[in-house]
């Protein structure tokens, strides 16, 4: 019998290339594992077939190791959160098909998790029982990544509204894609975002999408910085590699600007002052230290994740699971997994 004083949830996360499992009991966070797969580097992308070969491998030391490391036993768990979408459906259905089996094992319940809900829900995981360093409702997060590019207004902890999203690409793919005709390895954002602190982000002047609202555009940029590649290889067959740290310093700048414009614009149209980021890309050193800086001239209150939790992890999915739990939202047997879904 479950101690009923006591909700631990088991998250499975394996929407794209990493496998991870967690343990959250009653909001704290007990054990977060991550399994990578470094294959994907050698073809400049994640190749899902071999994404869900990897995690087919993965996910059962992965679990055992977060169960371990949390120090209870299997028959200790409330519920088994785990994302149904959006993602790569191969990989998805890894997470998916072991959720149901280990639910039936333990005869415990399934929570279905939003990939994107829990990378808004991870400010809300508690390092320790004294933990209370988190966001208040009604707040804006900003939600940036490989996938996505959203500005959504968060009620409370199961109920948000987007209020402004990409057209087309994310910020998160405009920074790998533009790496990529550099030259540079994948994934390319991190690397940039290295690159770019030895650069000046002023020496490049890229084009900035014109659209109303709140949404935002990215294919723009691409094409302007890819023209302004193509022009200037045409003067000097070395351009890149004698401007590499100018011209990320320029790109990164130039991404954050157009995210930022939008964040203040729907700070200023809501009157809320309280925001969170989200996402792989909220790791960015930029876009953290220009969050920072704005915060501090709009008096916003701001709630920036630890690194661990911005990029795909259990924990967030396991603490987006344990409200959903405590709301007696539970999935069913029969439940597929979407490669495609929104909030």
């Amino acid at each position: 019998m479950n101690d009923t004083s006591k909700i631990i949830i088991l998250g499975i996360e394996s929407s794209c290339d990493d496998t991870s499992a967690a343990i959250i009991e009653n909001g704290v966070i007990r054990s977060n594992i991550i399994a990578g797969q470094k294959v994907h580097e050698d073809y400049g992308g994640v190749v899902p077939e071999l994404a869900s070969r990897a995690h087919q491998q993965n996910i059962v030391p992965v679990v055992d190791q977060a169960i371990k490391k949390a120090g209870i036993n299997r028959n200790e768990i409330s519920a088994i959160a785990f994302t149904r979408g959006p993602g790569l459906l191969g990989s998805l259905l890894v997470g998916t098909s072991f959720a149901k089996g280990l639910s039936l094992a333990i005869n415990v319940p399934m929570v279905e998790v939003n990939h994107l809900q829990g990378h808004v829900l991870a400010h809300f995981i508690k390092e320790n029982d004294n933990d209370n360093n988190q966001p208040s409702f009604p707040h804006l997060c900003l939600l940036v990544s490989g996938g996505n590019s959203q500005i959504i207004l968060v009620k409370n902890h199961l109920e948000m509204e987007v209020i402004g999203q990409t057209i087309d690409d994310a910020a998160g793919e405009a920074f790998d894609k533009c790496a990529k005709v550099m030259g540079l390895p994948y994934p390319g954002g991190p690397l940039i975002d290295k690159l770019a602190k030895e650069g000046n982000p002023n020496a490049i002047t890229f084009n900035k999408p014109r659209i109303t609202g709140l949404d935002y555009s990215f294919s723009g940029l691409k094409t302007s910085f890819l023209y302004h590649l193509r022009d200037n290889i045409k003067i000097n067959e070395n351009y890149i590699e004698e401007n590499k740290n100018d011209l990320c310093a320029s790109l990164q700048k130039t991404i954050i600007d157009i995210l930022l414009n939008k964040l203040k614009k729907a700070a200023n149209e809501t009157g809320i002052n309280e925001i969170t980021v989200a996402g792989g890309v909220s790791a960015n050193s930029g876009l953290r230290n220009t969050l920072q800086e704005e915060a501090k001239k709009r008096n916003w209150t701001l709630f920036i994740p630890e690194f661990k939790y911005t990029t795909d992890n259990a924990a967030m999915i396991a603490i987006t699971g344990y409200y959903k739990y405590l709301n007696k939202q539970f999935a069913t047997h029969i439940m597929v997994p979407f490669a495609r879904m929104v909030l």
